[in-house]
């Protein structure tokens, strides 16, 4: 495992496209790299979505968080985390912390006074890790979907 101090966050780039789809099966959410970069265009306009990446000199890219805001008639502004992973062998070394804190400055500065992230009812540890870094549960809820 690498150690979270030696940990360095950037934004991503299409060319760690590769990277961020094998993290992404690790998710549970299996995607090609073409798939990815496709994904990290459409990600628009920029100034709503932000990807940072965690990068170690020893393991290279070993996690990511993207981050989002939106204008909802129910609420201010706000942002959510809609997706972070932190390679396996790699969790509890402090990385996905240094990923929550980049996406939770990165909403501040836009103006967000607070950040949601919604994880499934069967990552635990997951739970356990947002409420760590200060997130409390506050709501349990169904998902639904219709494919198109």
């Amino acid at each position: 495992m690498v150690d979270g101090a030696g940990v360095k966050i950037r934004m991503a780039r299409r060319t760690d496209a590769e990277r961020i789809a094998k993290l992404s099966g690790e998710l549970g959410y299996p995607a090609s790299a073409k798939q990815i970069a496709t994904r990290l265009r459409q990600l628009r306009p920029a100034t709503k979505h932000a990807v940072f990446l965690a990068e170690s000199p020893e393991a290279g890219v070993i996690g990511w968080v993207h981050v989002s805001t939106s204008h909802l008639l129910e609420n201010d502004l706000r942002a959510e985390v809609n997706g972070l992973i932190v390679a396996e062998g790699q969790r509890s070394g402090g990385a996905g912390a240094k990923l929550l804190q980049a996406a939770e400055n990165w909403a501040r500065k836009r103006g967000c006074k607070g950040m949601n992230v919604r994880s499934n009812v069967i990552r635990e540890r997951a739970h356990k890790f947002y409420e760590m870094n200060g997130y409390e549960h506050y709501k349990t809820q169904k998902a639904f979907r219709k494919a198109f």
